[in-house]
């Protein structure tokens, strides 16, 4: 896949020259608009393949995902967009896989600068105890019951510092747990809508196959998305994007509704038959169409917004592709009926 083959480092008498080649392989691979700012991204990137950077770009790009401009934005290293007015504002939780990263890597020094402190202990205390031995046998000279004191002294003061640094590092461990936690749950939500993501529905769809259980499978796109962007702006066409998340939440109670990607839905629908799964989207899809969308700014009519679906049932059989496959046939089908309307097969 172009994420996984994208961290690689130029080596030998030509590196500069494949370094160079890899950043423009990497932007094309990733479909990323050549302008400096990405540029830049992809050579801290490639030329540090095992750093934290690189890392997380792998974990992001798992399975094949390309990179956004949001997931560069939120990786950061200290770089601005070009074209910031076309990418939403990033939320605190962005970069939080890479900082975490970093972070996991800073805890590993720590632990072996403690380690490199402590290495001594087992020797001093052989040390002390021999020392012991030998004051007992000469009758316990002043002089070497102070070497005695001495040693352990300092033993103690080690064991001191690898205390405290050991309580530090405890505390560091506790906190990249919970941001791991956060992270994890970030990699599979979309921050617009607060749906799950892509990744979290063909997760959600592996487990529930496996299962056994009917499964309906459907693919929702909102018709004429690119013109109501093109004629209102992104901001407009976010909260379009959101009223449709809800009303689909909401027909579809306790089933899995996630952002696809774009201005496609998907919908994982559980001990459910076609028909059944068929009429929730439906009310969904009626809802939507009713709504009289209306500028927050001028309150201008917006127009009619609607979208449409393609609904499958799945078998145990069925890979995910297979399923989606049926089901975005039908949306195609449903889009050439017309529009605003569902498709089922």
């Amino acid at each position: 896949m172009a994420g996984a083959t994208a961290v690689r480092v130029a080596s030998g008498g030509d590196a500069v020259r494949r370094l160079y080649d890899r950043i423009g392989e990497f932007l094309i691979d990733q479909r990323l608009d050549a302008h400096p700012a990405n540029y830049a991204f992809a050579y801290h990137l490639l030329a540090n393949p095992d750093g934290p950077l690189a890392k997380a770009v792998r974990a992001l790009t798992d399975g094949g995902v390309r990179l956004t401009q949001r997931d560069i934005e939120g990786l950061g290293c200290d770089l601005q967009p070009t074209h910031k007015s076309e990418i939403p504002d990033a939320s605190p939780a962005d970069g939080l896989v890479a900082q975490t990263q970093m972070q996991v890597e800073g805890f590993q020094d720590m632990v072996l600068a403690m380690r490199a402190e402590t290495e001594g202990f087992g020797r001093d205390l052989a040390e002390s105890a021999a020392a012991i031995s030998r004051s007992a046998t000469a009758g316990g000279s002043a002089a070497m019951i102070g070497e005695v004191a001495q040693i352990t002294g300092a033993m103690l003061e080690r064991v001191r510092t690898a205390e405290a640094r050991l309580e530090a590092a405890t505390r560091e461990a506790s906190e990249l747990r919970e941001k791991l936690e956060e992270a994890r749950d970030n990699a599979r939500r979309d921050p617009l809508t607060e749906l799950p993501n892509r990744r979290a529905f063909e997760e959600a769809y592996a487990a529930q196959v496996a299962t056994g259980e009917i499964l309906c499978l459907a693919i929702c796109d909102v018709d004429h998305f690119k013109a109501v962007n093109d004629q209102f702006g992104h901001a407009v066409g976010d909260r379009v994007l959101k009223a449709i998340a809800a009303a689909l939440t909401e027909a579809c109670s306790g089933q899995f509704v996630a952002r696809y990607g774009g201005e496609e839905f998907a919908i994982l629908f559980s001990a459910m038959d076609a028909e059944t799964a068929g009429a929730k989207l439906d009310s969904a899809r009626i809802t939507v169409a009713a709504k009289r969308y209306r500028l927050r700014e001028s309150d201008a009519p917006l127009g009619e917004i609607t979208f449409s679906a393609g609904l499958t049932a799945a078998t145990p059989s069925d890979t995910f592709h297979a399923a989606f496959q049926r089901s975005d046939r039908l949306l195609y089908a449903a889009k050439s009926a017309g529009r605003n309307c569902i498709r089922v097969g």
